[in-house]
């Protein structure tokens, strides 16, 4: 062999790095660079050494010369520049977008929240349940049901009074279980921080054993249809009745309306209902026999309802919705079906619930009545269910044949939150208050704490992503966008607002003292108020005998005006879904417990995973 061949045996060409930190061989001195590891001499310490396992790959020839020094110290200096940017960037990637935005409020989130929880124990119906700060509240309601011609004698004892009527609704009902139990899954942990979880899921599980009640499904023995309660009290045809008499509810004596529906006329109520219990079904876990109940009752009536052939919304049906009709008047009901089938599917993990509702999605927007886009409350679910969809991409991204449903979801959020974020779709008014609905002109707390909730947790979503940033078609918004538009609107209903005043009775030096509340406005005196007797508190100029701590007023007009007037509703009622969406904002936007973290060291207070707990796998 010649000196020439020789030399040529000690040299190999290298030209990358692997990711264990190997130079690997290359075939060509095109590619490569040519590295002799003999250019450092010899010492006893290199022999130590020598014995040590080698770092680089065994294909290599260890006994090289650098022929090309000039490509040899590129190779180095590109080497060490990566080798120093790449944990700078990994470091700030890290640390920038998952800074915990620990906010400073000017105002109790705790003692907002503590007194919003209260308001669901002043509404409830039945056998009042003892409560120290809750003082002018018994039992009543008891005989509901009893006065059902159609289907005599159900038990429909229970529930919540929808406002400051006695109405009991079952779509309202279900809706306030379904938003309530969407938080505790998401935010449990700070719920259990201030000591509120177990007053939540008592709220939770009372709404939903009434819920049980308002499903009857189809026996075996019969030819009966299966059916929904629908409505218990309202216009009985009577002079006394729910609309007539400005009555406590613990003095009502006279016969109560109880409106009963075909599954197909009521399709609306079903899926409203059946996302309740499968959301609560989730809630309610440790008690499994109620958990079990839920799930089933849920799974029962959604197939009954999504293969029914007459869908319709159950507002249209004169027996089965006439009298909601004023108000809380249905305009859709796919949003319904297609909302219930993905709480179904987080309730069982059977996908088979989810696919439904994906094909069914795109049907559900273009049924949505263009006045109520935007808006997510107890009649428009088609913002929540687009939440939901892009929570499953970003964290169970399940792919085909969902993805073109999740791209399309996430699209439209990130276009909601634009225009949360900017004045290019909706204006506010001179204090701040964002108009959703400006068509209405008033009540429009309601639509601005659910946008407050929706833009929080989106935030947080982003932030568990380690993301900052999302773009729409020609805006972009940050997760601090978000949190601070979130934050605007709750500060504004608790007093940061041109009224000085904090719609949230209780809260605050200065809250409205007149609310349109039959419990509220007549004295708990042991006396017995009779219907014409009523009328004398509902006109009195005097302030309400009975705090209602935590109502939520319906607050303002557009100009952001306010008339604290018990005979003007339309300013003063409060009702349990408006207090469902102030409860969700006020847990989203509460810092979460010291020492609360994700898996990434976000300090969120969110369960990334509580919503999958029973989607195991997918095929």
């Amino acid at each position: 062999m010649s000196i020439i061949e020789e030399k040529l045996n000690f040299v190999q060409y290298v030209h990358t790095i692997s990711e264990a930190g190997r130079l690997l061989p290359s075939a060509s001195r095109w590619n490569s660079i040519e590295v002799d590891f003999n250019f450092l001499p010899k010492s006893s310490l290199n022999e130590n050494f020598e014995s040590l396992p080698s770092r680089f790959s065994k294909s290599v020839d260890f006994n090289l010369i650098v022929k090309n020094k000039i490509h040899f110290k590129r190779f180095v200096v590109v080497t060490a520049v990566i080798i120093l940017i790449i944990p700078v960037l990994i470091l700030l990637l890290h640390i920038y977008p998952t800074k915990n935005h620990h906010h400073v409020s000017s105002h109790n989130l705790t003692l907002a929240l503590n007194k919003a929880l209260l308001f669901f124990d002043a509404q409830k119906s039945g056998p009042f349940v003892e409560n120290s700060l809750i003082r002018f509240r018994g039992n009543s309601g008891m005989n509901d049901g009893n006065s059902s011609e159609k289907h005599p004698h159900p038990d429909l004892v229970g529930g919540f009074y929808d406002a400051g009527n006695n109405i009991k609704f079952s779509f309202t009902t279900a809706f306030t279980v379904t938003l309530l139990s969407w938080t505790v899954i998401e935010y449990h942990e700070k719920y259990d921080g201030i000591g509120e979880l177990d007053h939540v899921k008592d709220t939770i599980k009372w709404g939903s054993l009434y819920l049980l009640k308002l499903f009857v499904p189809p026996t075996n023995s019969s030819t009966t249809s299966a059916r929904i309660y629908s409505q218990v009290g309202g216009n009985n045809s009577n002079n006394e009745n729910d609309l007539t008499c400005w009555q406590r509810p613990e003095d009502m004596s006279y016969p109560r309306f109880v409106s009963v529906c075909d599954i197909g006329a009521a399709s609306d109520l079903a899926g409203e209902m059946v996302a309740a219990m499968s959301a609560a079904s989730i809630v309610l876990k440790d008690d499994k026999d109620i958990s079990e109940k839920l799930a089933k009752a849920a799974e029962e009536l959604f197939i009954l309802a999504s293969r029914t052939e007459n869908q319709g919304t159950y507002t249209t049906n004169d027996e089965c919705g006439g009298q909601a009709r004023q108000f809380h008047n249905s305009s859709s009901y796919k949003d319904e079906l297609v909302w219930g089938g993905i709480w179904l599917f987080f309730a069982t993990g059977n996908k088979t619930y989810l696919k439904y509702s994906t094909e069914n999605f795109a049907s559900a927007v273009k049924e949505q009545v263009s006045s109520d886009e935007g808006v997510f409350d107890w009649n428009n679910k088609i913002t929540a269910i687009s939440i939901l969809l892009t929570r499953i991409r970003y964290f169970r991204d399940l792919g085909y044949p969902y993805e073109s449903s999740f791209i399309s979801s996430t699209n439209k959020i990130d276009l909601l939150m634009c225009s949360f974020t900017s004045d290019q779709k909706y204006s506010k008014t001179e204090g701040g208050l964002i108009l959703i609905k400006p068509s209405t002109g008033v009540a429009l707390l309601q639509y601005a704490v659910t946008a407050s909730f929706l833009s929080k947790l989106y935030s947080d979503y982003l932030q568990l992503l380690h993301t900052t940033h999302r773009s729409c078609s020609n805006s972009v918004f940050s997760s601090d966008n978000l949190l601070e538009f979130s934050e605007s609107q709750v500060n504004y209903i608790l007093g940061d607002n041109p009224m000085k005043m904090s719609y949230v009775v209780g809260y605050g030096d200065t809250y409205p003292v007149h609310v349109h509340h039959r419990a509220a406005s007549i004295p708990w005196d042991g006396k017995r108020c009779t219907c014409t007797e009523g009328n004398q508190w509902l006109y009195s100029k005097r302030e309400n005998p009975n705090t209602i701590l935590g109502a939520m007023v319906a607050g303002p007009n557009k100009d952001d005006i306010f008339s604290d007037e018990r005979t003007q509703p339309w300013f003063t009622e409060p009702s349990i879904t408006s207090n469902a969406g102030l409860v969700a904002a006020l847990i989203a936007l509460h810092d979460p417990p010291t020492g609360s973290s994700d898996l990434n060291g976000v300090n969120l207070g969110i369960d990334k995973s509580g919503m999958f707990e029973n989607v195991k796998e997918f095929s």
